[in-house]
């Protein structure tokens, strides 16, 4: 049976941060094809994190909105009091909230390194915290974290979210330690250069970057069925792992 007839998370409940739009609103809508309830998480767009839950609703799943700003604790902790008030549990959890910034080191402050850095790495870090109680109480709970590839490979003009998303990767693995005695799973997909509304501009000063060897960028989508994977009952032996998604841009 290929993936798009199947419904192996029917019956669990998917926290997305960053879900409103791009990569995170394919995971969302991916996870919720695969059976599981959504709750769609964005820091500030209600109308484009409503738009993805409509679109779950609209395929037949289920979805609530909840907004929350990742670096927030009280907020974060109202993301995981939303999954259990609606659907009653937590299954999985899906740290994609970030944020692009280009600056070089000599043009970034300490407050400017702080936001970015807390966005991606601090709040998966929150909302990972948060959630813990109901994902242990899943007994097959999975996180997946999002990186980066430049994290990886390294980049011009933004060292704040290369420390930042090659922290997720070591996050990661620590949580994999951590978690396993809870029959937890964490993993870290780590897209390349993907096709998204602001991918025009996406790949710009990144000259470290070769040219993926498929000939082509990624579709939102081809990240999102790595996440559906690790998500799900047939990756249960899979931890502590980052999962290049980038047609062979960058080769670890």
């Amino acid at each position: 049976m290929t993936m798009a007839g199947r419904r192996e998370l029917e019956g669990r409940v998917a926290l997305v941060t960053g879900a409103s739009r791009n990569i995170g609103r394919a995971i969302a809508l991916a996870l919720a094809d695969a059976g599981a309830s959504i709750v769609v998480s964005a820091r500030v767009s209600r109308d484009e994190a409503e738009d993805t839950a409509k679109e779950v609703r609209a395929r037949g799943g289920k979805a609530v909105v909840q907004l929350a700003d990742v670096t927030d604790e009280q907020a974060v902790a109202a993301l995981a009091k939303a999954a259990q008030e609606a659907f009653g549990r937590l299954d999985i959890v899906v740290n994609n909230a970030a944020v692009r910034d280009v600056a070089t080191i000599d043009d970034i402050d300490y407050a400017a390194w702080k936001r970015i850095t807390s966005i991606i790495l601090d709040g998966a870090f929150l909302v990972t915290k948060a959630s813990l109680p109901l994902l242990r109480a899943s007994g097959q709970g999975a996180i997946v974290n999002i990186g980066g590839m430049s994290g990886h490979s390294g980049a011009a003009g933004r060292p704040h979210v290369v420390a930042a998303k090659m922290g997720l990767v070591g996050f990661t693995r620590a949580l994999a330690h951590d978690l396993a005695k809870d029959s937890i799973t964490a993993n870290c997909v780590v897209p390349g250069l993907i096709a998204t509304q602001r991918g025009a501009s996406a790949g710009r000063g990144n000259a470290h970057l070769h040219e993926p060897l498929v000939g082509r960028r990624g579709k939102p989508e081809e990240v999102a069925a790595a996440v559906r994977f690790l998500a799900g009952p047939d990756a249960r032996y899979v931890t502590g792992q980052d999962w290049h998604v980038n047609g062979g841009a960058y080769l670890g």
